[in-house]
């Protein structure tokens, strides 16, 4: 009975016939660094407001995953933001660019201007400014960990509005996230698509972001699992014990058994329970209230 509780809900949301979204350019002018018009070179957010009688004024920037060479939109991204509406929690699909078109450091400025904008259009959103989490999967749950250590307060003097919020995510959830790039669990290709054949170690090592937890870094809730080869649960095992370290709260679960990317697993009865791991950790930190 308390699977069915748990599925029926997750099912039910993804049983939604498909939506028309808004889409937002984060920079209507034209993203810095880049390359062309088309619209891989726009970086956007597709909005999926919560419904206004269950909205919590939260809100999630997604990160899809693809080891920065792809971009897993559908169970990685519209998936997750259906899942989140269904707690009544407002999401917004990234969309970042990536390689081979670019690298470093366009996919991060992509994610700090996504909490920028989300967080300057607050109250147009009806979300509280101070809950505004990112969430990344893999590749995206890099990204993310990086918005989340690599972060400033914003530019009270620029003359865009939105460069002059913070870019600080109030918290984080990272599934099964590329974290190092300096021990042996480095998952390769991310790293090579990021940063290229032949990088600057002092840029590898300042974003293999276990090493760049400070007492600021955000609450985060991690999941990965024992089976995956692809990004090792040691990505997840080396941040949780860097926030541990520096005071940041912080849960962490490591299934025994499934393989990368599995999303929300709502086909996999054990994997499925992670979802609720994480509506529990939202709840406690007052995020769905």
């Amino acid at each position: 009975m308390k699977l069915l509780a748990l599925i029926l809900p997750l099912a039910a949301a993804l049983a939604q016939p498909p939506a028309q979204h808004q889409v937002e350019l984060l920079w209507t002018a034209g993203a810095p660094g880049a390359l062309g018009t088309d619209d891989a070179d726009k970086p956007s957010l597709t909005l999926y407001p919560a419904s206004a009688p269950a909205a919590s004024k939260t809100a999630v920037v997604v990160c899809p995953g693809g080891g920065y060479g792809f971009l897993a939109k559908d169970h990685e991204g519209d998936q997750i933001a259906r899942w989140l509406n269904s707690l009544g929690v407002s999401a917004f699909v990234l969309q970042y660019r990536i390689a081979p078109r670019y690298h470093y450091p366009a996919p991060v400025l992509d994610a700090q201007r996504a909490i920028r904008f989300v967080r300057a259009h607050a109250a147009e959103y009806h979300i509280l400014p101070d809950h505004i989490g990112i969430w990344g999967f893999s590749a995206g749950g890099h990204l993310a960990s990086t918005t989340g250590t690599h972060f400033d307060a914003g530019d009270p003097q620029a003359a865009d509005p939105i460069d002059r919020a913070s870019c600080r995510p109030d918290f984080m959830i990272l599934a099964y996230p590329v974290i190092s790039f300096t021990t042996p669990y480095t998952h390769r290709g991310s790293l090579r698509n990021l940063l290229g054949d032949n990088p600057d170690p002092k840029l590898v090592a300042s974003l293999s972001n276990e090493t760049q937890v400070t007492a600021q870094t955000p609450p985060t809730f991690l999941f990965s699992t024992n089976e995956d080869s692809g990004v090792p649960a040691e990505n997840s095992v080396l941040f949780y014990l860097a926030l541990r370290k520096a005071g940041v709260p912080a849960e962490i679960h490591v299934y025994e058994r499934g393989p990368h990317g599995v999303g929300l697993a709502s086909t996999d009865a054990v994997l499925v329970t992670w979802t609720q791991r994480v509506k529990d950790w939202l709840d406690l930190r007052g995020l769905l209230k």
